[in-house]
C-alpha cells in the first residue's frame, strides 16, 4: 500500500527568501530532514521573487536563462510525479548565487528501507557459535622491553585491529556458505 501524499512547504515557517549569507546551505539541509516521495509536492510561498525548475547544469551554474518551468505568483505548488532528482532555483539575478536553490531527490516507489535485522536466512544455524569479535588483551602483551617495543606494539595493534574487523566478515561468509 503507497504512502498517502503529502504537500511540504519549502523551506517550513522560513518560506522561499534567500537564506542567510552565514546559512547558505539551508536549502540543502532542509530537503536532507525530509524524505519525498512520487506524487508529493513542494510549495513554494515567496514575495517579489519566483521559483524556476531547471536542469542539473542549470542549477549548478545558477543559470536561469532555459528553466523547464518558471513562477512568479507567490504561491507555487510543483508535483513530484517521478522518482530521481529535481532541481529549483530562484529566478532573480544572484539570489541562486547566494543560497536560493533546492535539490530534492524522490524515492522511487519500490524503495523499501533497510531492515533493521539481517533476513533469517543470513542468520547464524543452530548449534553454530560466531566467532569471538576480538581476542583478551592479554593475548598481546609484550614479554620483554625493548627500544623498539612501542614499534611493535603499534604493529600488533593494527593487527588486532585488522583481526577484530575481519571477524565478523569471516562469521558472515562461514554462516553463507553453511546456508547454501
Amino acid at each position: 500500500m503507497a504512502a498517502p501524499a503529502r504537500e511540504f512547504k519549502v523551506g517550513d515557517h522560513f518560506g522561499w527568501p534567500v537564506p542567510d549569507p552565514t546559512d547558505t546551505s539551508f536549502y540543502t539541509h532542509w530537503a536532507e530532514r525530509n524524505r519525498f516521495q512520487v506524487g508529493d509536492s513542494l510549495v513554494f510561498e515567496y514575495e517579489n521573487d519566483s521559483v524556476l525548475s531547471v536542469e542539473e547544469w542549470d542549477y549548478f551554474h545558477c543559470d536561469a536563462s532555459n528553466p523547464i518551468t518558471a513562477f512568479d505568483n507567490g504561491k507555487s505548488i510543483l508535483n513530484l510525479d517521478s522518482p530521481g532528482a529535481f532541481y529549483f532555483i530562484s529566478g532573480t539575478a544572484h539570489h541562486c548565487s547566494r543560497g536560493q536553490k533546492l535539490l530534492v531527490e524522490v524515492m522511487s516507489p519500490q524503495h523499501h528501507p533497510v531492515p533493521e535485522s539481517p533476513p533469517p536466512s543470513l542468520l547464524a544455524p543452530q548449534g553454530i557459535s560466531p566467532l569471538p569479535m576480538s581476542p583478551s588483551p592479554e593475548a598481546f602483551s609484550p614479554v620483554a622491553s625493548s627500544p623498539y617495543d612501542s614499534i611493535e606494539e603499534d604493529s600488533a595493534s593494527i593487527m588486532l585491529s585488522s583481526s577484530a574487523v575481519m571477524a565478523p566478515f569471516a562469521t558472515f561468509l562461514v554462516v553463507l556458505l553453511l546456508a547454501l
